[in-house]
């Protein structure tokens, strides 16, 4: 009787070290399976109203809407890799700082998304604290944002998302 559990718990061990190799295999295997993680040109820049403006924009937006993304470490480890990529691309896609000669999708949206805490996103706000901003850097930032936008307003064309 004792010797059949012995033997039961062994395969339960033998099971759970197969299965432990085999996810770790997996994690090690995906990290082969490529992200795009460039920084295409600017080819034209807003013209900011103010430098801290700009800067406000640069620490709490530029990561995901604009060509100058700076890609953190987790960005290079699988799957989460894929997750920062895709949010990324769509991030670009629907605002892009550094493509403002081309029509941005939800330009006018901006200034609502800051002023109602959307973005930056509460999951970027985790590993990037520095991109949160004060109750006085986000009314600086959505008056900037307004002054910005009356000065230099997005190119129409595709007001709708894609």
């Amino acid at each position: 009787m004792l010797s059949s559990h012995i033997r039961r718990s062994n395969r339960v061990k033998r099971k759970l070290w197969w299965a432990l190799v085999a996810i770790v295999l997996l994690l090690v295997l995906i990290q082969f399976i490529p992200v795009n993680r460039t920084n295409p040109p600017v080819t034209q820049e807003i013209v900011w109203n103010a430098p801290e403006t700009k800067a406000l924009a640069q620490r709490a937006c530029y990561d995901c809407h604009s060509n100058e993304t700076t890609w953190p470490w987790d960005s290079y480890v699988a799957p989460i890799s894929w997750f920062i990529g895709n949010h990324i691309a769509e991030g670009r896609e629907r605002l892009n700082f550094s493509e403002w000669d081309k029509p941005n999708a939800e330009a006018e949206e901006i200034i609502r998304s800051v002023r109602n805490d959307s973005m930056p996103l509460q999951s970027y706000l985790i590993m990037h604290p520095d991109a949160k901003l004060t109750a006085a850097e986000k009314e600086a930032l959505i008056a900037g944002l307004n002054a910005t936008l009356q000065a230099d307003p997005p190119v129409p064309g595709r007001g709708e998302r894609r």
